[in-house]
């Protein structure tokens, strides 16, 4: 497909925001782009593990969740960092599959539906004039009436924007790093495992195939500590939950090194940054703990599509567009957010996990309020 001087819609980053956010414009009749540095399929460093709410959304935008044969997950185990297990319910639950089957999925259906899709394509800077915007890439420069980040962590875009973010100091949101491997391992299908150590927890679910995803998040600060060795890290730290020791030592690990990111930052982002209406990771969905970055990172893109296509109808003025996308984000994932990010706190192996695990064990009524609270509805 041959790339044209301009968009309706220009989308940075091609992850489960971007992709189906594109999807939508592109079904809508809006000439769509989407830029991503990758090439398809690529593996991504996250939990695997996706909220039913998002099921019936992605199934109206082609891909077929009920014809894959994906586990389904409806129970929660967690650890805390002295090996004590708690079992919870899970009422909505959630499937499992890799991002590098979702992602190849949704990269087909975005194709199907006309897309002007720009793989191994980095965009440098992005700038709002004339009520429309200039895409500069390592190739070549398009330009669009409307631009969307979607984008992961620290990207140069953030960088450009002056996000205010970038600059703030390390604390208890910022500074993190991820950890993932595919393996191979007896557990059971339908359970999604949290286990909890210092600075740190791990999450175990099934995926496609005889396979299981293994993610964990801990601080720098722990990796620091133990030389930069992800190994040595692990042998230290998590393998004083001896759960997850057990799992360590005596599961079958499928990548030759571990999938690695860092600088992850949780800090709160604005939805609208120069004229750019943010989706994902871009808005601050990647926060753990809400019940699923990855299906709010898909409403999310639901709702901005929702305004894009009533500016681009002449609906709404460009501001209108603006607000109404913060309002129905604010609406939909501030408690959310708040939330997860109060969990986060009390998770990480020290004695105050142990206590908040105890404590909503044995209320059931607590316990389920904060799994709902965390898991959304269908949208």
């Amino acid at each position: 497909m041959q790339p044209i001087s301009k968009y309706n819609v220009a989308i940075i980053g091609g992850g489960l925001a971007g992709l189906t956010l594109a999807i939508q414009c592109a079904k809508a009749g809006f000439v769509t782009a989407l830029y991503e540095k990758e090439s398809y399929p690529f593996h991504r460093v996250c939990g695997e593990y996706i909220s039913l709410e998002s099921k019936d959304f992605l199934e109206s935008i082609g891909v077929n969740i009920s014809e894959l044969q994906l586990p389904i997950i409806n129970t929660l185990h967690i650890t805390d960092g002295y090996g004590n297990l708690y079992h919870f319910k899970l009422p909505l639950g959630g499937f499992g599959i890799s991002r590098f089957m979702l992602d190849e999925l949704l990269y087909q259906q975005a194709q199907q539906a006309g897309v002007h899709i720009f793989t191994e394509t980095k965009v440098q800077n992005v700038v709002f004039n004339n009520q429309q915007f200039a895409i500069s890439t390592n190739k070549q420069q398009h330009k669009a009436t409307i631009a969307v980040g979607s984008f992961g962590k620290r990207s140069n875009i953030d960088i450009k924007l002056k996000r205010p973010f970038i600059n703030q100091k390390e604390g208890r949101l910022q500074n993190y790093v991820g950890i993932k491997y595919h393996i191979k391992y007896s557990h059971p299908a339908d359970t999604i495992a949290l286990h909890n150590f210092k600075n740190g927890y791990c999450g175990i679910s099934k995926i496609e195939g005889d396979k299981y995803c293994l993610c964990y998040l801990t601080t720098a600060q722990n990796l620091k500590a133990n030389k930069g060795s992800i190994k040595q890290m692990e042998a230290n730290i998590l393998h004083q939950n001896p759960k997850l020791k057990s799992i360590l030592t005596s599961a079958e690990f499928l990548y030759e090194e571990p999938l690695a990111i860092s600088q992850i930052s949780f800090s709160q982002k604005a939805t609208v940054e120069n004229h750019m209406l943010m989706v994902g990771d871009a808005a601050g969905l990647i926060t753990p703990l809400c019940g699923n970055g990855m299906s709010m990172a898909m409403h999310g893109s639901k709702l901005a599509f929702t305004q894009i296509k009533a500016y681009l109808q002449n609906d709404i003025s460009r501001k209108e567009m603006e607000v109404n996308f913060t309002k129905q984000w604010k609406a939909h994932f501030a408690k959310r957010l708040l939330i997860g990010r109060f969990v986060q706190r009390l998770f990480g192996g020290n004695y105050s996990t142990y206590l908040f695990l105890k404590t909503i064990h044995k209320s059931k009524w607590l316990s389920s309020k904060l799994i709902k609270a965390t898991h959304g509805v269908p949208f």
